[in-house]
């Protein structure tokens, strides 16, 4: 397996409090120091992409959140070997920085949205914003932000009417981005996944029901895990990932940089390699570019299975 990805949470404060990453009543944010300064992030990621990494995707906590964010991506957008500079946000500031970002170098979006309703977006989110975040999708689209992901977390009882999952796959039928459909998976001790957990066939078959069936389709870049296909006439694509219904870990080539500096291989487990104490105590660029090489080939050679046995933070991991 070619290891080419590299998930960075480069912040774990966000605005939102989502009911399967960062409930309304945790607030375990980090001490300041704690946070990957700007530099040491361009540091590891110019080593990583030395080691074979070309796919950088910005996560948080909310990205969008960190003040010198398009200087960060302006910076990483240069670094040689990187072919590909995305963003996973949840598109409330995104309508005042698309254009910037665009700019300074940022190919692709990826906007968490759960519902098209109100309420409902307001009972999971914490916050009534999701005006804010259409603003932010057309905003995108229109300064070529591409493709425009949309990502979607189906949530027993919450959003999972035939009616919520129509509104969310109906937004591809006339813009031209992709609504993808996650399942709901434990991240933490807030989480309950035999009671909120909906599979991705049950979500499918609700969407042909509405508008006929799906047709397959091969997607370019940043594919990943995802199943793709549209409705017929559509402007855009539906998207499932189903990450409890079937496993691919074996075909994963994502590592993930948390927002305190640690690598780690897996989502689901708990080992994660401590990069930032290197970076601090002095290490060589030749010291810390073996280590990560040895992280690579770690991952290259994983055999877990995404079992969900360990509990972690998705606001400190990132997406």
């Amino acid at each position: 397996m070619n290891v080419e990805c590299l998930r960075v949470s480069v912040t774990n404060k966000c605005n939102l409090r989502c009911v399967y990453c960062h409930p309304l009543d945790d607030y375990g944010l980090m001490e300041r120091q704690e946070i990957l300064k700007l530099e040491e992030i361009l540091r590891i990621v110019t080593l990583f992409a030395e080691c074979g990494i070309r796919k950088v995707r910005l996560t948080g906590g909310e990205p969008l959140l960190r003040s010198d964010i398009v200087r960060l991506v302006r910076e990483l957008a240069v670094v040689a070997g990187i072919k590909e500079l995305s963003i996973t946000t949840n598109g409330v500031f995104l309508k005042p920085l698309a254009a910037e970002l665009k700019a300074a170098g940022l190919r692709r979006v990826n906007i968490s949205v759960d519902s098209m309703e109100r309420r409902t977006y307001k009972r999971i989110t914490g916050f009534d914003l999701l005006p804010a975040v259409v603003e932010g999708i057309r905003k995108a689209i229109d300064v070529g932000l591409a493709p425009v992901k949309l990502n979607s977390v189906i949530i027993k009882g919450a959003n999972d009417s035939e009616k919520q999952i129509a509104a969310l796959a109906g937004m591809s039928v006339h813009l031209p981005l992709t609504v993808r459909f996650i399942e709901y998976c434990p991240t933490n001790k807030y989480t309950k996944p035999a009671s909120h957990y909906v599979p991705n066939g049950v979500v499918r078959a609700i969407i042909e029901r509405k508008y006929g069936p799906l047709y397959s389709i091969v997607m370019g870049q940043g594919n990943g895990p995802a199943l793709y296909f549209k409705i017929r006439d559509s402007a855009g694509a539906i998207g499932f990932i189903s990450g409890r219904s079937s496993t691919f870990c074996r075909s994963c080539s994502r590592l993930r940089l948390t927002s305190d500096g640690k690598v780690m291989p897996c989502l689901y487990s708990a080992r994660a390699h401590d990069i930032k104490t290197f970076i601090r105590n002095g290490q060589s660029d030749r010291q810390i570019r073996d280590f990560l090489s040895r992280i690579i080939s770690e991952k290259a050679n994983y055999t877990k299975s995404n079992s969900f046995e360990e509990e972690f933070s998705m606001c400190k991991i990132g997406g």
